[in-house]
């Protein structure tokens, strides 16, 4: 099968409800399409996501039921489970100063002004917003943020809950790297967003820190998988030149 082009890819996409059983789908595409949804954009490079890749009869069938069994969840032949782990920014961190003062040292710019730029932002600036306790912390950068925004630019989403959707945000533009990749080679897949969030990180392991972004079914769509012709409200409703 040739590989769609950006543009076919994203005209293919639906949200696929209803998966044909006698198609399969190959898990090694599969898992490079979610290769694909890690070099999506991500704030700060912080890259606070993992990727649950589930193939096990046994694990699907769970997933499914925590989807409460709807259609896209029941008939599919895998998942995809975008986690947002914003717990692991220190960890992200580092990993990004190691990769930094790498590149500096291999390009001779040790100790320039770009590289203390760089580990400036991520020794105090980072901490800084996410640095948190029990939203205490966020409550008075919230407070700081409004009072110097009073007089200049500030940049406001500092609270512990902006963060979660900061890191969400992210999260959920990889997911969509990952839908466009599977639409490329033919493959579809359906965004879920109902299903319980307990159970699923019961059912993954996953700790106490961790986010369920959304679950997305994987396969190939099946007569009655495509509820009908594709509704957008106008463009010009939506689309403003300033």
């Amino acid at each position: 099968m040739t590989e769609k082009t950006v543009s076919e890819a994203i005209a293919y996409r639906r949200s696929v409800r209803v998966y044909d059983p006698t198609k399969s789908i190959d898990t090694a595409v599969v898992k490079q399409c979610v290769q694909q949804a890690t070099i999506a954009p991500t704030s700060s490079n912080l890259q606070l996501w993992e990727f649950y890749h589930v193939t096990d009869p046994s694990a699907k069938a769970k997933i499914a039921e925590a989807c409460f069994n709807q259609a896209a969840a029941k008939t599919a032949l895998q998942f995809v489970i975008p986690v947002v782990r914003k717990d692991l920014w220190k960890s992200r961190v580092k990993a990004n100063l190691a990769f930094l003062n790498a590149q500096f040292e291999a390009q001779g710019k040790r100790d320039s002004k770009r590289e203390k730029m760089a580990t400036n932002y991520y020794t105090k600036i980072i901490p800084t917003l996410y640095t948190d306790y029990f939203g205490i912390l966020g409550f008075f950068k919230g407070i700081f943020a409004y009072i110097t925004g009073l007089s200049k630019p500030m940049y406001r989403q500092v609270s512990a809950s902006d963060l979660k959707v900061v890191a969400h945000k992210s999260t959920a533009l990889a997911a969509q790297n990952f839908m466009i990749s599977m639409a490329a080679h033919g493959y579809d897949t359906c965004p879920m967003e109902g299903f319980d969030s307990k159970r699923v990180k019961d059912i993954l392991g996953l700790p106490k820190g961790a986010m369920i972004n959304m679950i997305i079914s994987c396969g190939i769509r099946g007569e009655g998988g495509i509820y009908g012709p594709q509704f957008r409200v106008p463009f010009n409703d939506v689309y403003f030149e300033k």
